[in-house]
């Protein structure tokens, strides 16, 4: 590894968050989203918004943030937003990373070149993509610390994946695992954990074997659960779910943050987090998927599987420093009240559950599931 510039980081914060929207009467999704939309949004201080991959999502995007803080304050602002500007339309949003019962086949592609070629390419892969997810970019000037830190920062992203489930369904059916999401999108190429690199120059020569031989027409097209931004300065973690509820979004963010200025702080002093065997990081994945915050994670060092209610206050203990430089102890130590009361597939199964046990037949209980997802949506924004 090449040595890395010191200099502490910029470590500002962007997030992405992508939205399905249904219509408030039937629970359904809005299969073909009027044209004009996309145009109300404009100009927007706090960000962006842009269509996605189906007709039926819509993507927001903060701008660059300075603070945790900021960050929160945009993305609330945009959530807001995108609630007016499709509710003018008979739409609402909702903050799940699968619908409850809407299937794929009856989707329509965005009439967007990229979004064409990936239907083209990619076939029914891609045209099963009826999943949204939450991104977050933090910056990091130096491309070689980005690829080190990289490498360091793969073993947290199961913790992160597990504190974020919100797709527990998947046409219609319970499908036993909290992110079902995970399981789709692993069906399309060059997703799942990152690679490991030496420096940056490697990764640009294996990133430009791909492109040379044309298979790929650039590094966006790199789906890994982290990845350095083909277009910005950052490290972009993506393995997590949307959060349901914004305060969860920021939380997890403030923990990414935290967790890549503690691994800078390591190198600092000439430390680094253990890399473990990526079959070994693999298997909390999979935890993560299946259980969530249930059943633990794997503490290689220990060898035993923890409870994730222990893995929090290592985040927290870990993180202590860090968190009083970003100014986010208490997005950070929000990670207790998700523990205490669950992720949005606990609270989308437990309103499947009640309605059922309530006399609902099964299409009535996932229509309360997306009602539940409506008003938690939108909830603290």
């Amino acid at each position: 590894m090449p040595s890395v510039n010191n200099t502490e980081p910029a470590f500002t914060i962007g997030v992405e968050e992508e939205y399905l929207l249904v219509d408030p009467e039937t629970g359904d999704l809005v299969t073909d989203v009027p044209d004009p939309l996309m145009a109300r949004f404009g100009e927007m201080p706090e960000g962006a918004a842009s269509p996605e991959f189906l007709r039926s999502q819509i993507e927001v995007g903060t701008r660059k943030c300075e603070t945790v803080a900021e960050v929160g304050q945009c993305l609330r602002a945009l959530r807001r937003r995108v609630t007016d500007v499709v509710g003018e339309y008979g739409m609402v949003p909702i903050a799940a990373s699968t619908h409850p019962f809407a299937q794929w086949s009856e989707q329509k592609h965005t009439l967007k070149d990229r979004y064409t070629a990936l239907a083209k390419d990619y076939q029914a892969v891609a045209r099963r993509l009826l999943i949204g997810g939450m991104h977050v970019h933090v910056g990091i000037e130096d491309p070689d610390l980005r690829i080190d830190l990289m490498s360091q920062c793969a073993y947290f992203l199961p913790h992160l994946l597990a504190l974020s489930t919100s797709s527990p369904f998947w046409r219609g059916l319970d499908t036993g695992l909290k992110s079902y999401r995970i399981s789709v999108f692993n069906e399309l190429p060059r997703t799942g954990l990152p690679g490991r690199f030496d420096s940056y120059a490697d990764y640009k020569r294996h990133i430009d074997t791909v492109i040379q031989a044309g298979l790929i027409e650039d590094a966006s097209k790199i789906w890994w659960d982290l990845r350095p931004s083909a277009t910005f300065p950052t490290l972009e973690m993506r393995i997590t779910d949307i959060c349901t509820r914004v305060e969860d979004t920021i939380s997890l963010a403030a923990v990414y943050v935290c967790v890549l200025r503690m691994l800078w702080r390591l190198r600092r002093s000439n430390q680094r987090w253990r890399i473990y065997a990526r079959m070994l990081v693999e298997e909390n994945r999979w935890r993560a998927q299946r259980y969530g915050l249930d059943e633990g994670l794997v503490d290689f060092g220990i060898g035993r599987v923890v409870p994730m209610s222990d893995l929090v206050e290592e985040l927290i203990e870990l993180t202590r420093e860090d968190q009083k430089v970003l100014g986010c102890r208490d997005e950070v130590e929000h990670l207790r009240r998700i523990i205490a009361r669950g992720t949005s597939a606990h609270a989308q199964l437990k309103a499947y559950r009640d309605a059922l046990d309530a006399g609902a037949d099964e299409r009535e209980a996932l229509r309360e599931v997306v009602a539940m997802l409506q008003v938690e949506s939108v909830a603290g924004v």
